[in-house]
């Protein structure tokens, strides 16, 4: 059997340092208080977007949009960016040989 594009490996990328948007993932915010707003706004947003539904009506769902946006789409997307945004900047991808690994920055101290 021929290797194709689906089964070929790919050559591992170069090393190079990231700068500060490559150490973010696509869903990461600038910082965890901030991607804690967005939860909170997104969250509610939802949230308010039913309950409010039998006193306003159909107009409380014009909240739903409001709540997925600031959730980047769903709130799954909202905890990914989370992880993101808290690892961002303490693991660094490294890659030696085509293998690529995840090693810690900075100083390398076991927790016991």
């Amino acid at each position: 059997m021929t290797p194709d594009s689906t089964t070929a490996t790919r050559p591992a990328p170069p090393d190079s340092t990231p700068d500060a948007a490559d150490a973010r993932g696509g869903f990461a915010s600038a910082t965890v208080p901030r991607h804690l707003a967005r939860g909170a706004i997104g969250f509610g947003a939802l949230a308010g977007s039913l309950a409010l539904l039998p006193v306003t009506g159909p107009a409380s769902l014009l909240l739903a949009p409001v709540g997925l946006v600031a959730l980047r789409g769903c709130p799954m997307c909202w905890a990914i960016g989370l992880m993101e945004t808290v690892s961002a900047g303490r693991l660094r991808r490294s890659c030696t040989d085509g293998r690529c690994e995840l090693k810690r920055s900075g100083p390398h101290d076991p927790a016991h």
